[in-house]
């Protein structure tokens, strides 16, 4: 059984590849969402990843399916809905590689993960439980993950949230999403977010008194994603700071969530909770993250671009930081 269990959404994300010679956009299709790549990441990292969700049964959720049994992913936590169609994302993306994106989702097959369906071995066998919070759009979807993190936290197992703030999928109800995603916070044991994500749920500008707000709510690790500039940690009694890799960047779709795969997978590698790491401990795997993140940024699309191990270290190696 997989040792990381990563709930939440799988979709489809159309990248664009160029244009025709009339000028008109392509796309690609390529897998994606953030639990899904998080788990592939954690997966080539070295570790045993298993899946929790719902897609469509069709052709884009036959293929989602095949692609995470491809990858080596644990498939035992992922269904098809007949009724509901698989939630499709296009990306586009800026000169600097940077994406914003277009959702087709209403409400998606992802939405209709139940807890009542839920077979909780998966759970009770994994050592952390890695969501999110685009889940928490509909029901029955909002309450599954409620519970089942709840259920993880009592089964005594590492829990890590990624809050991945997703405006155009709370349109219209922006304050409620934000609530949503707070409700979250006193359920992670780690938190991965980015500093606007981090400003946007606590209110501060200052990115260590929003870390310590978190702290104050019970997370034990909290990990800023600062993009170009790497990196901040903070614990109690550790505050950590780590430059990325200067690579060239291509797409940065599914960077953060390499990065939190590959931290991930070394605290678990590790056999310790998130609060008996040392700080030379946690700061070695934050340097395998940055590495992960910007070696996914030098391909294109999310899971094809999520390195092996090998492909970290040669970037560990090889790859000079990033001085900004």
């Amino acid at each position: 059984m997989a040792d990381i269990v990563s709930m939440g959404e799988l979709l489809i994300d159309f990248t664009p590849v160029g244009e025709t010679e009339d000028g008109r956009l392509l796309f690609a299709r390529n897998p994606g969402g953030a639990p899904a790549n998080v788990a592939v990441q954690a997966h080539r990292a070295g570790v045993k990843a298993g899946f929790l969700g719902r897609v469509g049964k069709d052709m884009f959720g036959d293929f989602l399916v095949s692609t995470l049994a491809d990858c080596g992913v644990e498939t035992q936590g992922l269904s098809q809905d007949p009724d509901y169609a698989t939630t499709l994302a296009f990306v586009q993306l800026s000169p600097e590689g940077d994406r914003d994106f277009s959702f087709y989702r209403n409400p998606g097959a992802d939405t209709r993960l139940a807890y009542e369906d839920t077979d909780l071995s998966i759970i009770d066998q994994c050592k952390l439980l890695c969501f999110g919070s685009l889940l928490m759009t509909a029901e029955p979807s909002r309450s599954a993950v409620e519970r089942l993190v709840r259920y993880a936290k009592a089964q005594g197992k590492i829990t890590a949230y990624d809050p991945n703030w997703r405006p155009p999928l709370w349109k219209g109800r922006e304050e409620e999403g934000v609530a949503r995603m707070k409700s979250l916070i006193p359920l992670a044991d780690i938190v991965k977010i980015s500093g606007e994500e981090l400003e946007l749920l606590t209110g501060r500008e200052a990115i260590e008194a929003g870390a310590w707000d978190l702290l104050e709510q019970g997370v034990s690790l909290v990990v800023v994603t600062l993009g170009a500039k790497g990196c901040k940690a903070f614990a109690p009694g550790i505050t950590l700071a780590k430059e990325t890799y200067d690579t060239r960047v291509k797409d940065t779709t599914g960077s953060g969530d390499s990065f939190f795969g590959a931290l991930l997978a070394k605290i678990v590698q590790s056999g310790k909770r998130p609060s008996q790491l040392s700080p030379e401990e946690l700061g070695d795997f934050l340097d395998f993250a940055n590495a992960a993140g910007s070696t996914c940024a030098t391909k294109t699309g999310a899971i094809p671009a999520l390195p092996t191990t090998e492909e970290i270290e040669a970037c560990r190696k090889s790859v000079p930081l990033l001085r900004v």
